[in-house]
């Protein structure tokens, strides 16, 4: 007996951004694959099992779910934000291409989500209303001089780049270093949008420009937007400026 293998996203960590789809998703799944903070945002009935894993085990939780799919259980994987974006959708791939022939012929779905950039440049405005990509300043899975060549060339490309794991315990050097590159290559004035948590009660959202960003903390579930050469700020009395790309720019 085959069963069926869904990703979802539960969105950037506010209840109201988590699709009808990936609910509806939820309520039909047997048995849950996750980080244990992404499954501690479901409401699970008592017949549906949690198998949490740390945020490094992508791989074998991947492996473990196909496998468990594979034996018949309706199996779901969840994500943060949307499951496409530097998430589980990937490893799931990823594990079905060099496992079994069985686990080809799973019935998978993969649900979008609202990923946090998504959910920081709504916060901010716009500044993803024109030209945009998402970098992953991790090294885990890629060399940091890799990393420094995307951030060089999407900044003279004149591309606002929204900044996924931006620092952690391991790596606190990583953020203000692209923060030094960027700066050889755009103005001290761009503007650069802090946002954790965004939506939720313990929110962190700030807007400041290039040239003092090294100056506000970060955490790996921030995600940084830095505009490009075009981006504006629109200053409004006593309220959170408008950031925001215009569509022509560029």
């Amino acid at each position: 007996m085959t069963g069926k293998l869904t990703i979802v996203g539960t969105g950037p960590g506010n209840p109201g951004q988590v699709t009808q789809q990936a609910l509806g998703a939820i309520a039909a799944s047997d048995v849950f694959f996750g980080y244990g903070p992404y499954l501690d945002r479901l409401t699970l009935r008592p017949d549906q099992v949690r198998m949490a894993s740390d945020n490094r085990e992508e791989i074998d939780r991947a492996r473990a779910a196909l496998d468990a799919a594979s034996k018949g259980a309706a199996v779901c994987v969840v994500s943060g934000g949307d499951p496409g974006v530097f998430a589980m959708a990937a490893a799931i791939c990823e594990a079905v291409e060099h496992g079994p022939e069985t686990w080809r012929r799973l019935d998978i779905e993969i649900l979008p989500g609202v990923t946090a950039m998504l959910a920081v440049a709504a916060r901010a405005g716009a500044p993803l209303g024109h030209d945009f990509c998402a970098i992953s300043l991790s090294d885990n899975l890629k060399p940091w001089e890799l990393i420094e060549r995307r951030l060089r060339a999407v900044a003279e490309a004149g591309l606002v780049i929204a900044l996924y794991n931006p620092i952690s315990r391991a790596r606190p050097w990583q953020l203000p270093t692209a923060y030094k590159i960027l700066r050889e290559v755009l103005p001290v004035t761009t503007p650069v949008v802090l946002g954790r948590a965004v939506g939720r009660p313990d929110e962190h959202f700030i807007v400041v420009p290039l040239g003092e960003a090294e100056h506000h903390s970060a955490d790996m579930a921030t995600c940084v937007i830095i505009g490009s050469a075009d981006t504006r700020v629109i200053e409004r009395p006593g309220m959170d400026p408008l950031v925001y790309s215009p569509r022509g720019s560029g």
